[in-house]
């Protein structure tokens, strides 16, 4: 039965959600508080990255936070405040960061990149879409025997789950990486990543949606539901009031905000994470992650990108001169033939990140709204787990059995 469903949040997972509740014959409306033009879901990495099967809620992770606290260069930094939000997160994010919880999260998180992954296939090949998707894999840099020692044995763990993993010589990595000097102990390698530029895919997915009768409200912002006996019947935004039979809470970092009017209490932050761009020739062909520094590397269409930090400090799109100037600096460390210039520093863009004190997302219905679908909190691996998402929201709005098991992403789960 065809539904008038309401989307709120426009970045990939809106996107991927209207993409196939439009296939199941729904009609869609995206409402959206910014142009649609900007943010996480422009300034990422671009990866498709199945080798990500560690959730950011790992062991140790909480102890480099407090360590990184003071450094205003570090790669992860949480800054201390008294909120209550925060509180309640930074407690259960704790409370996360244990190997039974990361045992138990790498199924779930292999299982919904690599039905991302396929669904990318799907996309370009159905809708003829020309967006740049190379399938070249992604390199894990070291610089030191630890990191690389960590690093081998995560490549072990993700070969023991199914994955192309392994690691590589310096010999090895040289035939992967000809045209560019490295400064690295060693690597790993995972064969079956996956890299984009983000904007083509969602400047292209957007035209499709347009053209196929999806309505959009972009610089619309939701400022209250109307909300009787467990269900919502309509929003109000800055310019309207617009009903609908179902609605998808894909609002990013600000999901929280809007879940709180209904009763849900999401514990979810957002992770600022910056990006700079160089068309400068790099020769660099394959995607890395440059491990000690945190950073990411893509080789994208005309530019290459590099990425990097985690700063949970609130809602704001601050940009830290200070840790732009980190990611430049690693860049050189790990690539010496590479310098990004002032101009492509003053450059630098940011994004929020939606991360959940589990390193999960939320996707699923929460028992205190019946006809609300959330679909927030992926953190870093938004752009892996975007059309993956986009499925499930689909599936569960039109009561159809899931394509995987989504027991691990309930909103209501328990921390």
């Amino acid at each position: 039965m065809s539904k008038k469903v309401i989307i709120i949040g426009g970045g990939i997972i809106g996107l991927c959600s209207a993409y196939y509740l439009q296939k199941e014959g729904h009609e869609i409306t995206i409402i959206d508080q910014s142009n649609m033009d900007a943010g996480a879901s422009y300034v990422n990495a671009g990866y498709l990255s199945p080798s990500h099967i560690i959730p950011l809620s790992a062991p140790g992770v909480m102890k480099k936070g407090l360590k990184w606290m003071f450094n205003p260069a570090s790669p992860l930094y949480i800054k201390p405040r008294l909120d209550a939000d925060f509180l309640k997160w930074s407690y259960a994010f704790n409370k996360s960061c244990n190997p039974n919880h990361v045992k138990k999260a790498i199924p779930a998180i292999k299982d919904i990149t690599l039905l991302s992954q396929e669904l990318y296939d799907d996309i370009k090949r159905d809708e003829k879409f020309m967006f740049h998707y190379v399938k070249k894999g992604l390199l894990m840099l070291c610089q030191t025997e630890k990191m690389l020692e960590e690093e081998v044995k995560t490549a072990h763990l993700a070969e023991n789950e199914g994955i192309d993993a392994k690691e590589i010589t310096l010999a090895e990595l040289q035939l992967l990486e000809p045209n560019v000097q490295l400064n690295v102990k060693g690597a790993t390698y995972y064969k079956g990543d996956s890299h984009t530029t983000p904007q083509e895919f969602m400047s292209e997915m957007k035209a499709h949606l347009k053209a196929v009768g999806v309505q959009f409200f972009p610089n619309e912002r939701v400022e209250d539901l109307d909300v009787k006996n467990g269900k919502v019947y309509s929003i109000k935004t800055n310019n309207q009031t617009l009903k609908a039979d179902e609605f998808v809470l894909a609002a990013g970092s600000w999901s929280h905000l809007l879940s709180k009017k209904l009763g849900i209490k999401l514990l979810l932050q957002a992770g600022k994470g910056y990006r700079i761009n160089t068309t400068h020739p790099t020769g660099i062909q394959i995607p890395a992650i440059l491990c000690e520094a945190k950073a990411a590397v893509t080789p994208m269409n005309g530019f290459t990108r590099f990425a990097g930090t985690m700063e949970i400090a609130g809602i704001n799109h601050v940009i830290n001169k200070v840790r732009v100037d980190a990611i430049a600096n690693a860049v050189t460390r790990y690539y010496p033939s590479i310098k990004l210039t002032e101009h492509e520093k003053a450059d630098a863009a940011c994004g929020l990140r939606p991360v959940t004190p589990d390193g999960l997302p939320y996707i699923g219905k929460s028992s205190k709204c019946s006809n609300l679908t959330i679909a927030a909190g992926h953190a870093m691996m938004g752009w892996s787990m975007g059309p993956g998402t986009g499925k499930l929201v689909s599936e569960i709005i039109s009561d159809k059995k899931p394509s995987i098991q989504v027991q691990m992403f309930n909103p209501d789960r328990k921390f």
